[in-house]
């Protein structure tokens, strides 16, 4: 099994400045052949891998800057750059924003890596052009090592290595089923009546990130803003760390007591889009949207989906995706479907049946129970991909709609398309 072991690097002055140098040379090559890659598809034409590390070996001929970094970190940045075009698309793939982006280039070779533990807490690792480089030994490393990728995070540069643990994913997990409802009022709410949340950031992190905001209006490039800024990404680097850990330590308890364990089947980037629409058909309640986005984004619900999928690798849980239509308006004693029973975030009182239950429990035990319908209400397969259908109206309260349960086909949104950054001109070379 293929599993990462993260430590943070000690580098000295000048081994930062060459990683610093390594990371702007990848991100010149990125962006300059998602260029090429796009002005090729403009044309009508193709061009992929193998034709530009070709292109790149001519163009370190003509540009020395280019020798910098290690020829291998190059060629993985257009490897990692042809999986991204292949899956997502040339024009849907983003830039890498020089203000925006961290620095970060990979060592795919393992015979070029040398890993060595010094002390209890203290070992190194010998890399390309970079030399001998300490770091701490906060783990085992349990395994062999694959590829080592070098990444900058607040100041601070840090080592992933890609090991191989010689372990396998169990056949089956002999646990029960279990229903798991992620909320932006509580994290994750599971069909047993368990709930799973804390907060992220404290009152006192809040006000002084609010506070740092303020003084980040000051002029661009200025020595002040640079520090302010800094300032603020310290104040996210601790909520995303407690955010990494909530998640994992959730879904090590879920994977670890239950066999499969069902989510309701998000997309999540569709549902934080930005409701500003444009100036000829302007977006409607634009700061409702905005804070139901920031409340989203804080309960990390992907995040908690990567956790739960990388924790059952190691008990052989199952993780199934279900329809997310109705489930949080569907009564799970009676299967009614009603807007009027959902009276508040954490309250849901059926109109049919009177029943009065916790909103995200019932709604956990909706998408529990979605997993055991093969047939949905449009008669296809739970795996098909149909289109929404409304549930009639009730006609009375005593005689309400029957659920839409089972339902695995909800058509996609549009997805939102990326801002375009300014181009150079197009050349068809790489350089």
């Amino acid at each position: 099994m293929l599993v990462g072991r993260r430590y943070r690097l000690e580098f000295t002055p000048e081994q930062a400045e060459l990683a610093h140098r390594f990371g702007r040379v990848c991100r010149s090559v990125w962006n300059t052949a998602l260029e090429q890659r796009r002005v090729y598809r403009r044309r009508g034409a193709f061009i992929g891998y193998a034709e530009q590390c070709r292109q790149l070996a001519d163009a370190k001929a003509e540009h020395t800057w280019l020798a910098d970094a290690p020829s291998q970190t190059l060629q993985q940045t257009l490897k990692d750059l042809d999986r991204a075009c292949t899956r997502h698309g040339a024009f849907t793939v983003r830039w890498r924003s020089a203000r925006r982006w961290r620095p970060s280039f990979r060592f795919p070779d393992a015979k070029q890596i040398i890993v060595e533990r010094l002390a209890r807490r203290w070992g190194r690792v010998k890399l390309p052009k970079l030399g001998w480089v300490r770091f701490r030994w906060s783990r085992p490393l349990g395994g062999q090592t694959r590829s080592a990728t070098i990444s900058c995070d607040g100041g601070h540069w840090f080592v992933s290595f890609l090991v191989e643990d010689g372990q396998a994913t169990p056949v089956a997990h002999p646990g029960p089923v279990v229903g798991a409802d992620r909320g932006v009022t509580v994290a994750v709410a599971t069909s047993d009546g368990e709930l799973f949340d804390r907060p992220f950031i404290t009152s006192g992190q809040a006000a002084r990130y609010r506070r740092l905001q303020q003084l980040a209006r000051t002029r661009r490039g200025s020595n002040r803003r640079t520090a302010v800024v800094a300032k603020l990404g310290a104040v996210m680097r601790r909520v995303r760390h407690r955010r990494v850990d909530f998640h994992t330590q959730t879904a090590h308890w879920l994977t670890q007591r239950y066999g499969t364990v069902v989510l309701e089947d998000l997309k999540t980037a569709n549902m934080t889009a930005s409701a500003t629409g444009t100036a000829q058909a302007p977006g409607h309640r634009v700061a409702q949207k905005r804070g139901l986005n920031r409340a989203i984004l804080d309960k990390g619900w992907r995040g908690l989906e990567r956790a739960l999928t990388g924790a059952a690798r190691r008990t052989g849980t199952r993780i199934v995706k279900v329809n997310p239509a109705y489930t949080s308006q569907t009564c799970s004693a009676c299967g009614s479907v009603d807007a009027r029973s959902r009276e508040s975030q954490a309250r849901f009182a059926c109109i049919s049946c009177a029943v009065v239950l916790h909103a995200d429990v019932n709604a956990a035990v909706n998408i529990r129970n979605a997993a055991g319908h093969a047939v949905s209400g449009r008669g296809d397969l739970a795996a098909g991909r149909s289109a929404k259908r409304q549930p009639p109206r009730a006609r009375s309260r005593r005689h309400a709609a029957p659920a839409a349960r089972g339902i695995q086909a909800l058509q996609d949104l549009e997805e939102v398309n990326s801002r375009i950054l300014p181009t150079w001109p197009p050349d068809s070379r790489i350089l």
